[in-house]
């Protein structure tokens, strides 16, 4: 018994660093201010107000539950140890072995340290050039992911998506609620390359393909990113669609350039103009954040344009023939099941990344 004592003790002052760095007590503090603000009636006459404050909530829920839990249970299992004799020695040994492995777990959340990465993520998915083949491509992607958020509960809303002509998709546009969204997808952000024999090819020969994933910090505050009016510019149009009950008759969407750098962000999935401009300008201060991460720039004053990484910077291949191989060109990381990769289990990759990428504090 004394060495799992040992082992507990040893469990706890790490657990406790963690949980302090995390500042999981303040995290507490927050959510009980929360639930008071949004039970009281009043609040919910400003949706937005209500809406947002209600979404941080569950955030910081799902994020600070599992180490409350931990906390609790190994005090629990201290008192039992020093309580008992060596006749409960296995079931506590395995009961030790189960919150360590937790804790393995619940500490990758210490990797999440840059200054978004507790951020919500819009990601934005572009064919290459290709055609057809291309397109598919992208729509293999888009369903990657979508699979992917589905496994982790992130919640998942269309901004944008504009289909091929035969197959396929052109671009995808979706922001993705979730904790530590940003700090996850980051690692997902630049080409993917796919190499297999083409269904859209007569002669069924082997073709390579591009497409391009965009992942954006979201940023909702005009505090967080300080953008000057002068610098933008903002033209109003009329919005597309395919008919129906939700077809647009009015000039809605929206179009933002940001001059100095030449970035280009248009939305016309809301329903108003004032909310397309809205969601606009939240992924344009994501776009500049992005591109100030990688250019290194101080501040969003220092851009530079045409500096950003966009098709110049492919991150992983796909190759479905003749070997089946997943691997990533910035870690050297690979998966010989691309079948179960194209299905959502991209995780290896991305602890992988975040591993390589991640700058301990101490």
């Amino acid at each position: 018994m004394q060495e799992l004592s040992k082992r507990l003790i040893d469990l706890e002052e790490v657990f406790l660093v963690a949980y302090e760095k995390l500042k999981i007590d303040e995290k507490l503090q927050r959510i009980s201010v929360l639930e008071k603000e949004v039970a009281e009636p009043e609040i919910w006459r400003n949706v937005e107000e209500a809406t947002n404050k209600n979404q941080e909530l569950s955030k910081l829920s799902d994020e600070v539950q599992p180490w409350r839990l931990l906390k609790t249970q190994i005090e629990d299992l201290k008192e039992l140890t020093e309580m008992s004799d060596d006749s409960l020695k296995d079931e506590i040994s395995g009961q030790v072995e189960a919150m360590e492995h937790d804790f393995e777990e619940l500490k990758k959340a210490l990797r999440f340290n840059g200054p978004y990465d507790d951020k919500d993520a819009i990601i934005r998915i572009t064919s290459g050039a290709g055609g057809t083949e291309a397109m598919d491509w992208a729509s293999i992607l888009e369903r990657m992911y979508l699979r992917f958020f589905e496994k982790k509960g992130f919640k998942v809303q269309t901004l944008e998506r504009v289909s091929g002509e035969e197959a396929g998709i052109k671009t995808a546009v979706y922001e993705v609620n979730g904790t530590n969204a940003y700090g996850l997808l980051k690692s997902e952000h630049g080409v993917h390359r796919l190499v297999r024999l083409s269904p859209f090819n007569a002669n069924n020969l082997r073709q390579t393909s591009f497409a391009l994933v965009e992942v954006l910090p979201v940023i909702k505050a005009d505090t967080d990113v300080k953008i000057d009016e002068k610098d933008l510019r903002i033209d109003v149009y009329h919005s597309g669609g395919h008919g129906g009950q939700s077809v647009n008759t009015t000039n809605s969407a929206v179009r933002i350039t940001h001059l100095p750098t030449n970035t280009v962000v248009a939305i016309q999935n809301e329903r108003s103009q004032l909310q397309n401009k809205e969601k606009a300008m939240e992924i344009l201060r994501g776009k500049l954040v992005q591109m100030q991460l990688e250019q290194h720039a101080e501040s969003i004053d220092k851009l530079r344009a045409g500096e950003s990484a966009g098709w110049g910077q492919q991150i992983r291949n796909y190759v479905l023939q003749p070997y089946k191989l997943v691997k990533d060109t910035r870690t050297g990381y690979e998966e010989t099941d691309p079948d179960a990769v194209l299905d959502g289990e991209i995780d290896g990759f991305i602890d992988n990344y975040l591993e390589n990428n991640y700058v301990s504090e101490e």
